[in-house]
């Protein structure tokens, strides 16, 4: 079943590769739909760059090729002429909400939540969603789904490999402690499955 709910995925959500990452196995799953715009791309790749000067920019443009390609109909178009309607305390934030609204978005899923106040949402039928929070609901709809995801996921490091405790330390690093310790808790299914492939 192809989920309808869908979930606009701010830029800091993708600074992180290890998160990023597994928000895109997860999006695969259809457990949610997935959307984001080109200025989120350029948002996260340029404070990227800013604090790694070791990552190169291509290779970075090839991560956001990728990214538009996994997902279905993830990029949201169009949101340009409501940018200036929107009205939040930081100016910066206002093609984020207006992407959302565009795209018919449930909620926006941001570690900057206090930037997006509750009634400057409401009127369009949106709230904010910490990511920690955002992936246990995921989790909850279809345990053995998101297991799944995070197998995938998992496995798709290969050069060097990452083994699950890893894993986990790297997302609780990335701001999603309480998914980091769920998946911990999961090392007997994903070794299983691991074996019975």
């Amino acid at each position: 079943m192809i989920s309808t709910f869908t979930a606009f995925i701010d830029a800091n959500v993708f600074y992180g590769a290890r998160l990023r990452s597994l928000v895109l196995y997860l999006a695969q799953t259809k457990l949610f739909r997935a959307r984001w715009s080109d200025r989120v791309h350029d948002e996260w790749i340029r404070n990227l760059l800013q604090k790694r000067p070791d990552l190169k920019a291509g290779d970075l443009a090839r991560t956001r090729q990728l990214m538009d390609a996994s997902v279905l109909d993830a990029l949201v178009t169009g949101y340009e002429p409501l940018i200036e309607a929107m009205v939040l305390p930081d100016p910066d934030d206002r093609h984020v909400l207006a992407a959302a609204v565009v795209c018919k978005a449930s909620c926006i899923v941001t570690f900057n939540v206090s930037d997006f106040p509750p009634d400057r949402l409401a009127p369009y039928g949106l709230h904010t969603v910490h990511p920690d929070d955002f992936l246990l609901d995921v989790a909850s709809i279809d345990p053995p789904s998101f297991a799944g995801a995070v197998r995938e996921d998992l496995e798709h490091y290969r050069a060097p490999p990452l083994d699950l405790p890893e894993y986990v330390v790297a997302l609780r690093k990335a701001g999603v402690p309480r998914i980091a310790e769920q998946i911990g808790k999961l090392a007997p299914i994903l070794e299983r499955r691991s074996t019975d492939r």
